[in-house]
C-alpha cells in the first residue's frame, strides 16, 4: 500500500505464493482486507484465484500478535482444470 492509502484501513499487505508445483513467491501485494477463498486476484497483471488464507502470529509478552497474511494462489486456467477433474472423481 502506497503512503496515501495507510489511512484506509481496507487493505493490507499479503505475501502471495503460487501453489501449483514448485510453490513460487510473487512477492508482496497490498490487496483488499476481506480476500477469501475462491476470491480472483490480479497480480503483475495476471489473474489469480485464492486457494488459500493464511494468518500466522508470534507470542509478544505473553500476548499473540499478528506476524504475516499470506495468500496461496493458483492459476485461473489450473483452478478451472482441477474443479472439472475434481468433479470426475467419484463421491465416496
Amino acid at each position: 500500500c502506497k503512503r496515501r492509502d495507510r489511512a484506509d484501513t481496507n487493505s493490507h499487505h499479503y505475501r502471495v505464493t503460487l501453489v501449483t508445483p514448485p510453490p513460487k513467491n510473487l512477492g508482496i501485494h497490498c490487496l483488499p482486507s476481506n480476500t477469501q477463498c475462491g476470491e480472483t486476484v490480479t497480480v503483475s497483471g495476471e489473474s489469480y484465484i485464492v486457494s488459500g488464507v493464511v494468518y500466522q502470529y508470534q507470542l509478544k509478552k505473553g500476548r499473540y500478535a499478528p506476524s504475516a497474511k499470506k495468500l496461496e494462489v493458483q492459476p485461473t486456467g489450473r483452478y478451472i482444470l482441477n474443479m472439472y477433474l475434481d468433479s470426475l472423481l467419484p463421491d465416496s
